[in-house]
């Protein structure tokens, strides 16, 4: 893929998940982006793929952008809420690559991480149901956890057909378009919570704070705004985050689960890039941890990934038994939730 098609490929999906401002900003990098400052030059002769679902080059940027903004260095004029015209927001874009080039060439080396809270959406339920099937507290495990903000899903309040789930009092508060019958409302207990990634964010780190953010859209402050509410949760909730491949930490980590607890592996849209190597692994961990899972030491697996349907398909797989369970389909972003179990 092409440097602009896949700036024209990233503002498609963006157009799609909200985001008319992105759609703009990256269109305009597709028409406009020429020679002439070093931003530039990496961008046109990028070493790698610069499709979204390779090296994301179009998010990179955007993420880089947004936080020159978020730390109010550059852009703040032209950056929602305000509207300015395509040629005032390409100059003001124009500069900002020229003034704070070295910033932008750090950020450009890492890919973008997100930590959508709204994905938290099936978490709840998730853990609800749980709570429900086996009455037993809760150890949660994910993969590609990010800043692991949806490790602290239990602590967030989901309204679902009516059906009001988890503390009245808490700082997150998700309120998806719920189609399909309310889950149960059990209250989850979580007694441990713990994730892996291989670059792990510290919400608690100015720096890693602002990577949370940056990466996500500049029209969409609702999204800003539960992040950071996310954010103060874990500073509130501590959690267990490491640093690794999700497979090798799955073979360690879950011969050591606790006994009369509930143990939940779970992503949300990570599995789709792992290696193959890691998901033989992380595979071949869950296998041998199910062969010794009974009614009072429960395993379960949720898995909320692209398979070319409707948004996302979410299953629950638990043991004893095995079966998978498509409990729901999902948005991408957690905006609505089609919820099927009974």
């Amino acid at each position: 893929m092409t440097l602009d098609e896949a700036f024209r490929f990233q503002a498609f999906h963006c157009g799609n998940l909200g985001s008319p401002f992105m759609v703009r900003l990256l269109e305009l990098f597709a028409d406009r982006l020429e020679r002439g400052s070093a931003v530039a030059e990496l961008l046109l002769d990028w070493p790698g793929d610069p499709s979204p679902h390779v090296d994301a080059v179009p998010l990179r940027l955007a993420g880089a952008l947004h936080a020159l903004k978020l730390q109010g260095k550059a852009l703040a004029n032209v950056y929602p809420p305000n509207d300015v015209s395509d040629d005032a927001l390409w100059e003001a874009l124009t500069k900002a690559m020229q003034e704070h080039e070295a910033q932008i060439l750090h950020w450009m080396r890492s890919a973008p991480q997100t930590n959508e809270v709204r994905r938290a959406s099936i978490v709840v339920p998730a853990l609800a149901m749980l709570q429900n099937r086996f009455a037993r507290p809760l150890s949660v495990l994910e993969l590609g956890c990010s800043g692991g903000l949806n490790l602290r899903a239990d602590r967030f309040a989901l309204d679902a057909a009516g059906a009001g789930l988890g503390p009245d009092d808490a700082l997150v508060r998700l309120s998806p378009d719920w189609r399909g019958p309310a889950p149960v409302a059990d209250r989850a207990e979580v007694v441990a919570r713990a994730g892996v990634d291989l670059n792990p964010l510290d919400p608690q780190n100015a720096e890693d704070r602002l990577r949370l953010l940056a990466y996500l859209w500049p029209d969409q402050p609702d999204r800003i705004a539960r992040t950071e509410a996310a954010i103060e949760e874990a500073r509130r909730t501590p959690a267990e985050v490491s640093r690794g491949d999700a497979g090798d930490w799955l073979v360690k980590k879950l011969p050591e689960r606790p006994a009369g607890v509930t143990t939940l592996i779970y992503h949300t849209i990570a599995w789709q890039y792992f290696p193959p190597d890691t998901v033989e692994k992380a595979e071949a961990a869950m296998d041998a941890a199910a062969e010794s899972a009974s009614e009072d030491n429960p395993l379960a697996h949720l898995s909320m990934e692209g398979d070319g349907g409707e948004g996302a398909a979410v299953t629950l797989t638990t043991w004893p038994g095995g079966a998978p369970e498509l409990i729901a389909r999902v948005d991408f972003h957690g905006r609505w939730v089609d919820w099927r179990a009974g």
